[in-house]
């Protein structure tokens, strides 16, 4: 008696896991990518190298005016700013996939 009532929780058990599967390959093959999303991601990535850029060269400025040195603070936090902005636009990249 309770062989037949496990193998009746087996069915339900391996219909309901079926199911999902179905469910989830036919949203898979479903899955349309807007075109739309590459320009986005591209903009958001031009975005995220800029503005790095553009704030160190703007703190550079004001710290050569500010803190003179033998060395250039411009080019410096230029620098900066862009490796800041590359680590930030690679992560952006790595979850996008």
């Amino acid at each position: 008696m309770e062989n037949s009532s496990e193998n009746t929780n087996e069915s339900v058990f391996t219909r309901s896991v079926a199911e999902k599967e179905i469910r989830k390959l036919k949203a898979q093959t479903q899955k349309k990518e807007n075109p739309l999303l590459g320009l986005s991601m591209f903009g958001m990535i031009g975005w995220t190298v800029a503005v790095p850029a553009l704030l160190g060269t703007a703190l550079g400025i004001w710290m050569d005016k500010t803190y003179e040195q033998s060395f250039s603070w411009t080019l410096t936090c230029l620098l900066l700013g862009l490796v800041i902005g590359c680590i930030v636009a690679w992560s952006w990249v790595i979850k996008g996939k």
